[in-house]
């Protein structure tokens, strides 16, 4: 007779630092610790700390906290950061994530008008990839629209499936605003998906990065074929809170993403009773 059983994957969940903006980089680290988070993801950007290998080491020690990814600096706002061409921004998000003892790079397919490095972007990341342990993970982005007008902002494609990468990220705030399913995403990703961003959204044309389950996103569906799966990469929580009054608000927040993250990867399987 069978009967259910928890299985939990080896999967750690990680908090963004980007979840705590306007906050600190500093302050993501100190609600991951207090909240029990496995670990951090740095969203490398304006934040001169998160551009500093030395500081985010300290910080890691301090509040004993492993950082688990480096997101490499590949937003409209961090066109600046580290350097203005992108090959050497994922070279030394590369290092960092190397010299911190972080798994994995995530990494955005290039904007259109970055000619040349989307071009060269796919062939580029594998031998990149080749060239060290760290996972380059590309994650899937969207359409950028206004009212009824859609612009193709990414190239090769938004819809990464659509090329050849050793290792996907997947984004569930991002397929909301792309207006696609995130469960045929991960079947066409397969065994690549190494890293999840875990985020929820209601398909509106704005990058929404809500709170999983106060959304439309399949979060928990998503969670739990994860967990029967035996994944074994990180489920990174990256959330937006800067509509919270206080800071105890934002850690209301992270403290319930964390909450639901931890009960849906907890997958309830049957097993023959011995």
């Amino acid at each position: 007779m069978a009967e259910p059983v928890v299985r939990i994957p080896d999967a750690k969940v990680a908090l963004s630092t980007a979840s705590v903006y306007p906050e600190s980089t500093a302050t993501a680290f100190e609600i991951a610790a207090r909240l029990g988070y496995d670990g951090v993801e740095v969203m490398v950007w304006t934040d001169p700390v998160s551009q500093d290998i030395d500081a985010l080491r300290r910080l890691s020690d301090y509040h004993r906290v492993p950082i688990l990814a480096v997101h490499a600096p590949c937003l409209l706002i961090t066109q600046r950061v580290w350097s203005t061409d992108p090959w050497i921004k994922l070279q030394r998000a590369r290092a960092a994530a190397e010299r911190l003892g972080a798994s994995t790079v995530v990494v955005h397919p290039p904007f259109r008008w970055q000619r040349q490095y989307a071009k060269d972007f796919v062939t580029g990341v594998w031998r990149m990839a080749d060239e060290t342990d760290v996972r380059f993970a590309v994650e899937n982005m969207y359409p950028w629209r206004y009212r009824d007008r859609e612009m193709l902002a990414y190239a090769p494609d938004w819809d990464v499936t659509k090329d050849d990468y050793r290792h996907f990220t997947i984004d569930l705030s991002h397929t909301a605003t792309a207006r696609t399913d995130a469960m045929h995403m991960i079947d066409r990703m397969g065994d690549r998906l190494g890293h999840v961003h875990l985020a929820d959204g209601n398909g509106s044309n704005k990058d929404e990065h809500l709170v999983p389950g106060r959304g439309s996103q399949p979060c928990a569906e998503l969670l739990e074929r994860l967990a029967l799966g035996g994944f074994d990469g990180h489920v990174v929580i990256e959330v937006n809170t800067r509509r919270a009054m206080s800071g105890a608000e934002r850690e209301a927040d992270l403290a319930e993403a964390l909450a639901f993250t931890r009960l849906h990867l907890a997958s309830a399987v049957q097993v023959p009773r011995r």
